[in-house]
C-alpha cells in the first residue's frame, strides 16, 4: 500500500461513494485522483497496454496495468447453485483446472 503513488478510479462503478469511501480507507486515507474521466482512463489504459503489448511502440508511460476478471467464473453443480473456479478480480491471464464427478448420466 505505501508503494502505491496514486489511486485511480476507472470505470462506471467508481462513481459509487460507497466504493470511493472502502477504497480510500483501504490506503489508510490516501486521496483519491478523481481528476479523470473514468471512462477516458478505461481507453487510455487499454491503448496503454496495447502499446505495452506491441514491439515497436517505445514511448510507453511507465505503469503497472493489470488485467482482471469482472466476474466470477465457475459451473453449475447443483440447480442454480455455482462453484466458483475462478473469483472475480484476479488477474489474468490464469489457468485453474477442478476436477467434478457426475453422479447422474
Amino acid at each position: 500500500k505505501s508503494k502505491v503513488d496514486d489511486v485511480v478510479l476507472v470505470g462506471g462503478c467508481s462513481r459509487i461513494p460507497k466504493v470511493q469511501q472502502l477504497l480510500q480507507d483501504f490506503f489508510k486515507g490516501k486521496e483519491l485522483c478523481k481528476s479523470i474521466n473514468p471512462d477516458e482512463a478505461v481507453a487510455y489504459g487499454a491503448a496503454v497496454q496495447a502499446a505495452l503489448l506491441s514491439e515497436d511502440v517505445k514511448n510507453v508511460p511507465k505503469l503497472v496495468l493489470q488485467d482482471v476478471t469482472p466476474l466470477s467464473l465457475g459451473r453449475s453443480v447443483r440447480g442454480d447453485i455455482m462453484d466458483v473456479v475462478i473469483p472475480r478480480n484476479t488477474c489474468i491471464p490464469v489457468k485453474k483446472t477442478e476436477q467434478y464427478f457426475t453422479t447422474n448420466d
